[in-house]
């Protein structure tokens, strides 16, 4: 629902913060007094498209804000996800808009700017207008059918799941018989580049091992020159062995002499081995270099194929294996391409026969629906001021599968005995369509979702009893959602739980609007419900207003 509302320098309102209270909440004033304000906000945050003739004079920005809270964030989190959004907090969703005379507009839910796009995408969320000039989610053929799958109880999840299985598989078939068929020397490439891959990368750990061995014979010559010095050094004629041998020598006479050096003698004896071991290990490594030719060639033909499959399918052994797989799933599938296709064209004939066999059922107790949902429809127009009124839900079979089922739906309406009955987008009356909206909506109330439900001139050439059962689909209405309804009637306005109270002022140099509320104060309610009966003076019309809020308690 909508918890509160700040609207800035908005047409002739200079400023003005509303909390906005659950149920059904009218919104009177005198003609020209300014109540299109009020929705001009709602549909602003809607993401509506206006330009900046909509700017109070003399100001430089209008700013519209509003906080809505969702009980179950769950759904409209779903929403802002998708719509790469910051996500509520604790169910709370904050929409700013502002228009600037010489900047450029800005858009902002919950502090993060977004586009005029997404806003729009979420009004559809929470909001729905009925009334002149407004678009309505219930003119379009698909959410009347959704509307009517929820009156229904067609839970469409199954069906949906199994329909997208059916599409995958036809785009699986039709890839295969459109793509090329392999001719014998591709077909003999693949098979080369499989056999040169196998051979070349078998894993990570392969290709590390040939770059080691390959680098070792680039460099195989300086390599065991190193080795054969650092040997020499070591344990050669002259080198540290040698040396080492006499101060070994030198340490067991001392150690004959003094007991107490035999420490010293043992240490060096270590060390001397120690030496000799490492000197030798160095000279074996250095012999190990000494590569034949056929090793050498055999090193770097491996080397020049996977510097060249690397070159061709990717810097990464990872990439060259799959590339590998790719390449024998296309031998594979040529090899059997014909097989291939039939048995996914089985496959994909069996999903389809099930998928019209649901489709069936679902058109079978949409049309069922359809016929209750319209019957009462229509007695339901006749409390609202029409005679003869009409109305009708048609389901209309068609060839192709959708993901919907195989069927569309419009409903039809007629206001008059003796006139064809039309869509609802072609109904000519804005009040006659305000108050078809406002039967199918009462009637839909728990399938439709949309928190906040927005009426204007649903009261239009009605009165009298006809406003009293208008008023009252309100008061139904609000029992599954937010009701906002600008009206004329004092029947229709006094059985609203919360009141708004639009007024103009003007001086000789400005006219401004106020908006306040007057539910808590009976005396400032009974006084607005007289002037719309005639005379806010009256005796009479003070009585009427009286008995039209004390009435409302029967509700």
């Amino acid at each position: 629902m909508l918890q509160y509302i700040k609207i800035k320098n908005l047409a002739l309102l200079e400023s003005l913060t509303l909390e906005i209270e659950p149920g059904y909440t009218a919104v009177t004033g005198e003609t020209g007094a300014g109540k299109s304000v009020l929705l001009g906000a709602l549909s602003l945050l809607s993401g509506a498209r206006t330009d900046k003739s909509l700017l109070r004079q003399g100001a430089d920005q209008l700013e519209v804000e509003g906080a809505l809270y969702f009980e179950d964030s769950t759904a409209i989190d779903a929403i802002l996800e998708g719509l790469d959004l910051t996500p509520s907090e604790e169910g709370v969703v904050v929409l700013r808009r502002t228009i600037h005379r010489s900047k450029m507009p800005k858009v902002q839910v919950n502090g993060c700017l977004a586009t005029l796009s997404q806003l729009q995408q979420l009004g559809t969320a929470w909001i729905d207008f009925h009334g002149p000039g407004e678009p309505q989610k219930l003119f379009k053929e698909r959410h009347q059918l959704e509307l009517l799958d929820a009156y229904a109880g067609c839970d469409l999840a199954a069906y949906i799941s199994q329909y997208n299985r059916w599409r995958n598989l036809l785009k699986e078939i039709k890839n295969l018989q459109t793509s090329d068929r392999l001719d014998e020397a591709s077909i003999d490439f693949y098979r080369g580049q499989i056999k040169l891959i196998d051979a070349t990368v078998d894993s990570e750990v392969a290709v590390e091992e040939l770059e080691r061995d390959y680098a070792r014979m680039s460099q195989a010559q300086e390599l065991m020159e190193l080795a054969s010095e650092c040997s020499e050094a070591l344990v050669g004629d002259s080198g540290l062995g040698t040396q080492l041998s006499v101060i070994v020598a030198r340490l067991e006479a001392l150690a004959e002499i003094d007991a107490d050096s035999n420490a010293l003698s043992e240490r060096a004896r270590s060390a001397l081995i120690e030496l000799e071991d490492l000197g030798n290990e160095v000279g074996r490594f250095a012999g190990q270099l000494d590569f034949d030719a056929e090793q050498v060639a055999a090193v770097t033909q491996r080397m020049n194929a996977w510097q060249e499959l690397r070159r061709q399918y990717g810097g990464s052994v990872e990439a060259v294996i799959s590339k590998r797989d790719a390449l024998a799933q296309q031998l594979a599938i040529q090899g059997d391409l014909e097989g291939m296709l039939t048995k996914q064209q089985s496959a994909a004939d069996k999903l389809e026969a099930n998928l019209r066999i649901a489709a069936g059922k679902l058109r079978e107790k949409r049309k069922k629906s359809g016929l209750i949902l319209a019957s009462k429809a229509s007695d339901l127009l006749l409390t609202l001021g029409f005679k003869k009124a009409q109305v009708s839900i048609e389901i209309q079979q068609e060839i192709e599968l959708r993901e919907y089922g195989d069927c569309s739906c419009r409903f039809l309406f007629s206001p008059n005995a003796g006139q064809d009955l039309l869509p609802l987008h072609k109904i000519a009356s804005s009040g006659e369509t305000a108050r078809v909206m406002l039967a199918l909506k009462t009637l839909l109330a728990q399938a439709d979702a949309t928190p906040l439900l927005v009426f204007d001139e649903v009261d239009a050439n009605v009165g009298g009893e006809v406003g009293r059962a208008v008023g009252s689909k309100m008061v139904e209405l609000a029992k599954e959602h937010q009701v906002f309804c600008v009206t004329h009637l004092p029947q229709v306005a006094s059985l609203a739980h919360n009141h708004l109270l639009v007024t103009k002022s003007q001086d000789e140099d400005s006219t401004q609007v106020q908006i306040q509320p007057i539910h808590s104060s009976k005396t400032e309610r009974i006084e607005e419900i007289a002037r719309m009966l005639g005379d806010r003076k009256s005796a009479s019309a003070i009585a009427h207003a009286e008995e039209l809020m004390n009435a409302k308690k029967s509700l």
